[in-house]
Parts: structure tokens; C-alpha cells; sequence
């Protein structure tokens, strides 16, 4: 069990903070071609990735954990994949439809004055009308790694940030693309990630099923309350840059909101990482619980809080050592009101980590547990309802600082949530 902890994490780990990179490379070039107002665009974007991400990972991650439950108590699972990627074609159609006809209203909706909109248009077209390859990503990578091909999820996740990195400099500066060579690179990345899994899926050692079965919203239901620690561990990062965003703008404008962009996108990575460690152990917790060994289940629950702990620990105490390194690598025109706010933002707002890792952890462990209730519950109290209510009543006494604080009271509180859920569950069991 050991061993395979150790395997599921870190190659899962590596494939999570590589698929963040392509936000974070993004985040890079756009600051070096266009600075501060690059950067206000590119975290105004961020919203429309967030959910169409998180919807992507809650119907993919969901079906890969009733998959796995079910396959390990002798269920037919070979038609799962194929509900999967279906739900996943029909939850992409809106993004489509929006990129195609309204994208500039859409960077409008997320706070974009028309300046910003006609710099940004081009991205979020690409962007929303790729929707489908995003989404369905999440599909092929979930249930690649729930069917023990840990290795080629990782793979496929780091062949596209690769080709994303290489292809943002390319695209954007090489063919003279501008800001909508920063968009032709990332779309590329997931249908990249996809080829690779299909290595699996096409290979000898595949068990799932690509059998068709008529539209399930039987099967739906089961899979979204599972998949929805996976869907608040996408949006939460959309969501809290919109009410952010919002907050930022009304007390310091867009140089507060380009900060806040550098501060989001490295908080982009660090959210990864906790992912990763979270989805990485999904596969072993489901299916310790599916085969009812409850001795498994301990060791992979006690193992994931120290490993979590562990990170939590290093991730804040690394953001008030190099806290301006950290900001300068996207403060390419060394803007000083940039990095007065993202300096102390920046600490402010990883204070956060120290509960946020935990609570990831935990509703991905009740996720896979199938306790629906718990992770429903949690889920939006971190991902939207306590972000929103403290981001507001916080700022309105501490300016900017309780913007950024707001997220460390919202985790500390949606953690005691938890805990009382749990305990309260335990006692009735």
C-alpha cells in the first residue's frame, strides 16, 4: 500500500501541476507582451475557465469514482465512460454557443471595460468554442487513472503543458498571433492529452468498456454529488477570482486586479498540487471501500492528512520567504504599485493554504466514500458561499487586506463544517 500511495500521489502530482502550467505559462508570456492590462484580462478569463473546468472534472472525476466502487464489487462498468464523455459533449454546448456569438459580453460580465474586451475577445473565443476537448479531458484522464495507468495519466497531462509552454512563445511572438496565440497553444493541450491516454484505452492491458448506452440521468445524479469536490477544486479558483475581481476593481483598480491575477495563478499551482494529491489517492480509497478492507482505508486516509499537512506547511512558509521573487517573475514591466499589493496579497492570501489543503483532502476522501452529503455540503461552502460572504464583509472593513484574507477565514470555517459533519456521521454509524 505503501508503494502504491507513494506511485498514485506523486505521478499524479507531477500530471496536475503540469496540466496548471499552461495557465501559469500563459499568465508568463501575456505579462512579458502585455503587461498589467495582459494580466487583468488573462484573471477576468479565469471565471469562464473555472467552470467550464469544473464541470469537466465533476462528471469525469464523479464517473470515475462510482466506476472504480462499482468495478471493485463486481458491477457491470463497461458502459460508464461512454455516459461520461456523452454528459460531458452536452455540458461544453453553452461555452460554445457563448464563445461563437458573445465573447466580448462575457469578458464584460466578468468585469472587462471595452478596452480590455477588444484585447481579450480573440482568447476567449478560442477558448469557449473548445470547450468539448477541455471538458471530455477530464474523462479520459480520470478513468485512465482509476483503471491503474497512473504513469499515462501523468504523461498525458504533461505532454500538453509542454507543448502549451513551447507553443505560447511560438504562437504568440515567433508567428506574431498576439493574444490569441496565447488561446491556439492551450486549446491544443488537452486533444494532445487525449491522444496519449488513448495509448491506454487502445492497449492490452484496458478493462473499461466503451459500450453505448441510451443517456442515464440515473447515472448522472450518482456521479455528479461524487465528482463535486472535484468541480469546487476547479471553480473555487474561477469563483473567487469573479468575486475578487469585482472587489479589487471598485477599490483599486485594474492595477489591483492585474496583482490579484499574479497572486490567483500561483495559487493556481499550489491547488494543483493539493489535487493531485487528492485525485491520486481517489482511485485506492474507492476501491479499499468498494472491497469493504477498512484497514486500507485508515492507512490511505492517515497517509494523505501528513502528506497534505506536510506540503501545506512547505507552500505557505515559501510564500513569505520569496514573496517578491515570486511576483517579479509576472511583473515584467516592474510596475512598484503591482508589487506593493501582490506583496502583501500574496501572504495574506496563502495563509489560506493552511486549511485549504485539508478540506480538498477530506471532501476528496468523502467523495470517493460516496458520503454525498459532506462533500455537497463543503464543497460550496469553500467554493462559492463563504468566499463571497467574507470576501464582502471583510472588505468593507480592511480594504484590500480583508480581500485577500477572506479566504483563509473561509477555509478555517467550511474545515470546522467538516469535521462536525464527520463526526456527526461517525456517531449515527
Amino acid at each position: 500500500m505503501k508503494k502504491k500511495i507513494a506511485k498514485y500521489v506523486s505521478q499524479n502530482v507531477i500530471g496536475m501541476v503540469g496540466q496548471s502550467v499552461y495557465i501559469l505559462a500563459d499568465t508568463f508570456f501575456i505579462s512579458w507582451g502585455f503587461g498589467a492590462d495582459g494580466l487583468a484580462v488573462l484573471n477576468m478569463a479565469l471565471p469562464l475557465y473555472g467552470l467550464m473546468f469544473a464541470l469537466g472534472s465533476m462528471i469525469g472525476i464523479g464517473s470515475a469514482v462510482i466506476y472504480s466502487i462499482h468495478r471493485a464489487s463486481g458491477r457491470d462498468v463497461s458502459w460508464y465512460f461512454m455516459q461520461s464523455l456523452c454528459w460531458s459533449l452536452i455540458a461544453s454546448i453553452p461555452f460554445i454557443l457563448f464563445g461563437l456569438f458573445v465573447p466580448k459580453q462575457m469578458l464584460a460580465l466578468m468585469g472587462a471595460d471595452a478596452a480590455l474586451q477588444e484585447m481579450g475577445k480573440g482568447y476567449a473565443r478560442l477558448c469557449l468554442c473548445f470547450a468539448p476537448f477541455f471538458m471530455c479531458n477530464y474523462t479520459f484522464t480520470a478513468f485512465c487513472r482509476n483503471d491503474k495507468a497512473p504513469s499515462i495519466a501523468m504523461a498525458a497531462q504533461l505532454s500538453g503543458s509542454a507543448f502549451n509552454i513551447v507553443f505560447d512563445y511560438v504562437f504568440m511572438f515567433v508567428c506574431g498571433f498576439g493574444f490569441t496565440g496565447a488561446a491556439l497553444a492551450t486549446i491544443c493541450c488537452p486533444g494532445l492529452s487525449m491522444a496519449i491516454c488513448l495509448i491506454h484505452f487502445l492497449g492490452k492491458n484496458n478493462r473499461v468498456g466503451f459500450k453505448v448506452r441510451r443517456l442515464s440521468f440515473s447515472y448522472l445524479r450518482k456521479a455528479v454529488p461524487l465528482g463535486m469536490s472535484g468541480f469546487v477544486g476547479e471553480i473555487s479558483n474561477g469563483f473567487t477570482s469573479l468575486v475578487f475581481n469585482y472587489l479589487c476593481l471598485g477599490i483599486a483598480g485594474n492595477v489591483a486586479v492585474a496583482a490579484y491575477s499574479v497572486i490567483a495563478n500561483i495559487a493556481l499551482v499550489v491547488t494543483a498540487i493539493f489535487n493531485g494529491i487528492s485525485q491520486g489517492l481517489q482511485p485506492l480509497i474507492s476501491d479499499s471501500y468498494g472491497k469493504g478492507r477498512i484497514g486500507d482505508l485508515k492507512f490511505v486516509l492517515k497517509s494523505g492528512l501528513i502528506i497534505t499537512s506536510v506540503a501545506e506547511a512547505l507552500f505557505v512558509i515559501s510564500a513569505f520567504l520569496f514573496t517578491d521573487p515570486m511576483v517579479n517573475v509576472f511583473n515584467s514591466q516592474h510596475n512598484a504599485e503591482l508589487l506593493a499589493i501582490a506583496h502583501s496579497g500574496l501572504r495574506e492570501y496563502f495563509l489560506g493554504f493552511i486549511f485549504a489543503g485539508i478540506n480538498i483532502f477530506l471532501l476528496a476522501y468523502f467523495s470517493a466514500t460516496a458520503r454525498a452529503k459532506i462533500v455537497v455540503t463543503g464543497s460550496l461552502l469553500r467554493g462559492m458561499v463563504l468566499i463571497a460572504l467574507f470576501g464582502f464583509v471583510l472588505s468593507r472593513f480592511f480594504g484590500l487586506d480583508g480581500v485577500f484574507l477572506s479566504f483563509a477565514v473561509a477555509e478555517l470555517t467550511t474545515l470546522i463544517v467538516i469535521l462536525l459533519m464527520s463526526h456527526t456521521a461517525k456517531s449515527r454509524d
